[in-house]
């Protein structure tokens, strides 16, 4: 496993960090994710990503119960805070003051731990002050509950103002999570520059393009109902992704990946990872096997040759529009 610094602190996470979306408390039983989590300690991740959100609270609770055992200072353990946990009731959600305060106490208690290493702005409360919701993780770093914030899927204007404000707080804000992959570039115009300016990193989600990039799914076919894109409501998700152009061009990958000598997770971690503001790839599992597999990607390097490779095999499928970022942000609070 290679490590990397998030944004410009001291702190070191695994360039590969495991995620839980739509795996723990959902999708896999509480024994296989626990599994999957063993497996990624085994192969050195010790970086773990998750939400409030995922599962509705479940996910934060597999998650903990996963990781009794291990030392604490070892692991960096990251939440977030946002969309509607609960009953869905009309303060279950944002980023008010006392969203976050109630929040952070409930991660906390299902996580089994003191503090988590980043606490995170899930998306961007168009309804609250950005001065209350930046007082409030200043409080929740200055009581010890969470030792570094960072926001997602904010543009970077957003992001800009965030961090003037943590300025004057002096508080850490140092990463952004937002979506990225070969297929998803949005954030390569406008975020990636004003987050390299100010020093915060990118932890990037669905590198694999929610499995689309594995080239497991082919044009014209039905996906298989244990899939990812055959699952009823992780499918959902991912309409836009399996349009036909999209699976073609994904095929072309095949012998890139194969000449690299990498399988097509693989090369679509590892291209995430060429990004010198990513400091890591999120990946998740359903099965253990997939983790010994995506954690091969650490410490790839991809030649220019490969890249170019890869940018031809896409050609214009490739969505790159930072408007996107904007586009799909909720503009009203989901409670």
């Amino acid at each position: 496993m290679e490590f990397r610094y998030l944004g410009n602190s001291g702190l070191k996470i695994s360039e590969i960090t495991y995620g839980n979306w739509l795996t723990h408390g959902s999708q896999v039983e509480n024994d296989t994710a626990k599994q999957c989590v063993r497996a990624a300690l085994d192969e050195g991740i010790t970086t773990f990503d998750t939400a409030d959100v995922y599962a509705n609270t479940k996910a934060e609770t597999v998650l903990g119960e996963a990781l009794q055992g291990q030392r604490r200072e070892s692991l960096e353990i990251f939440t977030k805070v946002y969309w509607p946990t609960g009953p869905g009731g009309h303060n279950d959600c944002g980023l008010s003051r006392k969203h976050i305060m109630e929040s952070i106490d409930g991660s906390l208690r299902r996580l089994q731990t003191d503090y988590v290493d980043l606490y995170q702005a899930h998306r961007f409360d168009t309804e609250t002050p950005l001065e209350e919701t930046m007082q409030a993780f200043a409080d929740v770093v200055r009581q010890g509950k969470a030792l570094y914030i960072g926001v997602s899927e904010w543009t970077a204007e957003q992001i800009r103002e965030g961090h003037r404000l943590a300025q004057e707080l002096h508080v850490p804000l140092i990463s952004s999570q937002p979506q990225y992959s070969m297929l998803w570039r949005v954030i390569e115009d406008q975020v990636v520059p004003t987050c390299e300016e100010l020093g915060l990193s990118q932890i990037v989600w669905s590198p694999m393009a929610q499995g689309v990039l594995s080239g497991k799914y082919l044009p014209g076919q039905q996906p298989g109902q244990d899939t990812r894109a055959g699952h009823a409501e992780a499918g959902q998700s991912m309409k836009e992704l399996m349009r036909d152009e999209v699976l073609e061009a994904v095929q072309g990958l095949k012998p890139i990946a194969a000449d690299a000598g990498l399988t097509m997770p693989q090369l679509a971690v590892a291209w995430v990872l060429q990004n010198p503001n990513v400091a890591a790839a999120l990946v998740g599992a359903s099965r253990p096997e997939q983790i010994k597999d995506n954690v091969k990607a650490a410490g790839v390097t991809l030649e220019a040759d490969v890249m170019k490779a890869i940018d031809d095999a896409l050609g214009d499928v490739v969505q790159r529009d930072p408007a996107q970022t904007a586009a799909r942000a909720p503009q009203e609070r989901p409670c």
